[in-house]
């Protein structure tokens, strides 16, 4: 079995930080942390040799990300979530579920099953791992469309997502909807039901209205202040209510673009670390630059650090997660323990899945990411295997 030594290390376990700690991996688990006074004779593993300059923290867990260099989830091959799988590790993610678009309902059908099929057959220890899906649309409200094409847009259907998990072997875990269209309460309380995660967004709901969809089962905001009716002194809409609802999870996109880094700071007053979850929701091209790229059949522009449809709307992120931890800390003075909560700990409590994700302790999975003092990813580890070294 392969067995991995991390040394000489600050550790961010989950009970502790331990200076000049290590970490012992055999296969894909965590089996050993500690300090380095009782560092265990470990015949045949692999010693990897860090220093007081760096830390060790869990992996970042990514629950809305459509694609990265040149692939997105809605390709519908094999070799693009191959793609997004390898290249996530360099900014630290380890994990992530991959995120579909309100398109066809054939698209959405055949990216289901192109998902299903990688993550039963093909992801491996090394690579980010798709931990499930997240179904972004189609049902959301016309109104609050942004970079969703408006013309697949349907009401909220308990039968068509039935059929939609079906298809997808139960691996959608997340689901964006605007719970005040037509059977949208229905079908946010049948998820609830059923395990999934449902979450608010691309809504155009006013504070009454979210209070209900709490009611029925909404946990989780997508894109907080993004796609959603904002906040008004006279009407709290979408963003004002689930700031204000501490069983609201709010995933937020800190590329000081989506959000003013002052409004960033306001929701991290609000909410917390332990009520905001960082998200990237990078499309296609993320690490390639400037250039035309395609996101859900529309034509995106990209620009310095900024992805805009043809009318300038903002059409996802070429946010990398490293950077959205270094901007959190420098908008709202956070600390790395908050980054692990809002990276890594929140999304994996979210998704059901601390029992083996989102911390650093003895037989969760060996998800971890090396940083140096400017917080920068100098190793990445998937289910204990070396997925990025700089």
């Amino acid at each position: 079995m392969n067995r991995l030594l991390l040394t000489n290390a600050t550790v961010y376990a989950e009970e502790e930080r331990i200076k000049q700690g290590y970490v012992l991996i055999e296969g894909e688990t965590i089996v050993d942390i500690g300090p380095m006074s009782s560092r265990p004779d470990v015949n045949g593993a692999t010693v990897i040799e860090l220093n007081a300059d760096h830390v060790v923290i869990p992996g970042f867990i990514d629950i809305h990300i459509h694609g990265a260099s040149g692939a997105d989830v809605m390709d519908a091959t094999k070799e693009a979530l191959q793609t997004m799988a390898t290249v996530l590790p360099e900014e630290g993610t380890t994990s992530f579920l991959a995120t579909t678009m309100t398109a066809s309902f054939e698209q959405i059908e055949l990216a289901l099953q192109n998902v299903t099929h990688y993550i039963q057959f093909s992801n491996q220890p090394g690579e980010a791992e798709i931990i499930g899906i997240h179904l972004e649309g189609p049902f959301i409200s016309p109104k609050r469309a942004g970079a969703q094409h408006p013309r697949n847009i349907v009401e909220p259907n308990i039968e068509l997502f039935k059929k939609w998990q079906e298809i997808a072997n139960g691996y959608i875990r997340l689901v964006t909807l605007a719970p005040e269209e037509k059977n949208g309460l229905a079908l946010t309380a049948y998820l609830k039901e059923h395990g999934v995660v449902a979450s608010i967004g691309h809504s155009d709901a006013v504070y009454e209205q979210v209070k209900a969809a709490i009611q029925a089962g909404i946990t989780h905001a997508t894109h907080l202040f993004n796609g959603m009716r904002g906040i008004h002194h006279r009407e709290p809409g979408v963003a004002g209510a689930v700031l204000m609802q501490d069983e609201v999870l709010c995933e937020i996109i800190v590329d000081g673009i989506h959000v003013a880094p002052e409004m960033v700071r306001f929701a991290y007053r609000n909410k917390g670390s332990d009520g905001l979850v960082l998200i990237t929701d990078a499309m296609r091209a993320k690490c390639l630059g400037a250039g035309v790229y395609e996101l859900g059949g529309q034509e995106v522009t990209v620009q310095g650090e900024q992805a805009t449809l043809q009318d300038g709307t903002l059409a996802g992120s070429i946010l990398k997660l490293k950077d959205a931890a270094k901007k959190m800390i420098e908008f709202t003075g956070c600390t790395l323990d908050d980054i692990i909560r809002m990276g890594s700990w929140n999304p994996a409590k979210q998704l059901g899945i601390l029992d083996r994700k989102g911390s650093i302790r003895v037989g969760k999975d060996a998800d971890l990411v090396v940083l140096n003092q400017q917080y920068g990813v100098v190793m990445t580890f998937c289910r204990g295997k070396l997925a990025y070294s700089k």
